[in-house]
């Protein structure tokens, strides 16, 4: 390989992160080549199994006012990455809706109170409405008339992860960007020399390098109800498991809750499917007749305080990791972040938006 072929660039894991980077850098003019022990279809990677929801405000409830700042950063820089890519990709910004039944109305309360405070913290991100039955119905008609109060988050949105991550691998054709799939690396076995960059974001598989990661499980449900007619991602409180459904094209509906602190990846477990479903079938009946497609795991990279971080291992190498359940939320802030570093050796937006740099 001559100077000139040489990469300007690597990305160790083909993940969401790293797809974004490597797509970025090469936009950049960087010459940029990616290594990732799986496959195009990102069958180990966390993104391939989340919902990819879009929801500062509703996360604020079990996460920090940082992170719920990188989202709504991410909100207005999400339309120009999709606009950047030629495959399509499905997006919408059409709210959250949360809901909740009578006995848990104290549960619910908290919860608002919760977002009452996020929004007087952030008072650029707009408020929770609240909805009486009437006004639910008219969101969703689908609901009719089941609940008797709920809240409407406006402005959050949600995407399609799995169109995401295979128009992200096409773009990385177009681009030119050198792919080695099924290679599995670690930094110490990459030399891209002096002076061209080297990214990680493998997530876990960074663990032996980055040893404060951890794996948190999650348990997600994706099936085929074309009976069901909900037209934005819908959240149901509850006091063990806070449930959401989203709708994904062609009558397909992710539903998750689970959050378990284990790296077992084997099989979802009798008892969070059956809640799943169960919690489900209390928002719309028309869940009972779905066909179940595909029950995923998948284990989270999370750090002990549950932020993500970018981490300057040396000259020219940077880990990013962290992501947590915020994946999608979150990614386009810490790419920004990455790519100030890259260009100034700092980052101004990381510093704003209260991202760790650690050096």
């Amino acid at each position: 390989m001559t100077v000139s072929q040489q990469p300007s660039a690597v990305v160790l894991g083909a993940g969401l992160m790293g797809r974004l980077l490597a797509c970025a850098l090469a936009q950049r003019g960087h010459r940029v080549e990616v290594i990732d022990a799986s496959g195009p279809e990102a069958a180990h990677a966390a993104a391939r199994v989340a919902a990819a929801m879009l929801a500062p405000l509703a996360e604020s409830a079990v996460t920090e006012l940082n992170v719920v700042r990188m989202g709504q950063h991410a909100l207005a820089r999400w339309p120009q990455l999709l606009a950047a890519l030629e495959q399509p990709v499905f997006f919408q910004q059409a709210g959250t809706l949360v809901l909740w039944h009578r006995q848990d109305a104290a549960e619910a309360e908290r919860f608002a109170g919760q977002l009452a405070r996020t929004s007087a913290a952030l008072p650029a991100l707009p408020p929770a409405q609240r909805q009486d039955g009437t006004a639910l119905t008219r969101l969703e008609p689908a609901l009719e008339h089941r609940f008797a109060q709920g809240l409407y988050l406006p402005g959050e949105g949600q995407l399609d992860n799995r169109e995401l991550l295979a128009a992200l691998a096409h773009q990385m054709q177009v681009l030119g960007v050198t792919v080695r799939w099924h290679t599995a690396r670690t930094p110490a076995e990459v030399d891209p020399g002096p002076d061209a960059w080297l990214f990680d974001c493998r997530g876990l598989g960074a663990q032996p390098q980055w040893t404060s990661l951890r794996g948190v499980r999650g348990e997600v449900a994706r099936i085929h109800a074309p009976g069901v007619s909900l037209s934005r991602p819908t959240r149901l409180v509850h006091p063990r498991y806070p449930l959401y459904i989203a709708p994904k094209p062609h009558g397909v509906f992710v539903i998750g809750a689970t959050e378990i602190e284990s790296d077992d990846l084997s099989p979802a477990s009798v008892r969070s499917t059956l809640e799943l479903l169960s919690a489900a079938y209390t928002v719309h009946p028309g869940f009972g007749e779905a066909r179940i497609i595909e029950l995923g795991v998948q284990l989270r990279p999370t750090l002990p305080d549950n932020l993500p971080a970018l981490h300057l291992t040396g000259p020219r190498r940077m880990a990013i990791n962290g992501l947590y359940r915020h994946g999608f939320m979150i990614a386009p802030a810490v790419l920004d972040a990455a790519l100030e570093v890259v260009d100034q050796g700092h980052s101004p937006l990381a510093d704003a938006l209260g991202l760790a740099v650690i050096r």
